[in-house]
């Protein structure tokens, strides 16, 4: 496999809406995109912010085009403190949410991102999809 298929895409979005659901017990939204960062699936919850949408398109997309998670891009941006506007591409976040998706084998397939919570709850959900994810086969 060399991108997440159609069937993965749709567990990981059910797998963000349960958790939202059980442990936040808010609305949000959830995109996952292929190892290009084009998105694949989408999903937003009834009453999810519609600012959501686009945030966690970018989540995603922002996690494939840097190769690592948003948290960790964030944290970069501050350490080096470098501006995100250097990197010339205005789709891009460095708001935490936004976690690669990796087989088995430490291919990178995909990656999820997640808004409509607090910046640190959405990346916390994006964990799980990414550790339950790295379970599957490839």
């Amino acid at each position: 496999m060399t991108s997440i298929s159609l069937v993965h895409a749709q567990k990981c979005l059910d797998i963000a809406v349960k958790q939202a659901q059980e442990e936040f017990k808010r609305p949000i939204c959830v995109s996952i995109c292929d190892s290009y960062g084009y998105q694949v699936a989408f999903y937003r919850m009834d009453k999810a912010p519609i600012r959501s949408i686009a945030i966690s398109q970018q989540k995603a997309r922002t996690a494939t085009r840097m190769g690592m998670s948003t948290d960790a891009f964030l944290e970069r941006l501050n350490t080096d403190k470098i501006d995100i506007r250097y990197y010339c591409d205005p789709l891009m976040t460095a708001l935490p949410g936004g976690n690669l998706l990796h087989s088995k084998s430490g291919e990178m397939l995909g990656a999820v991102g997640v808004s409509g919570l607090k910046p640190i709850e959405d990346q916390v959900i994006t964990e799980t999809i990414a550790g339950w994810f790295l379970e599957q086969d490839d």
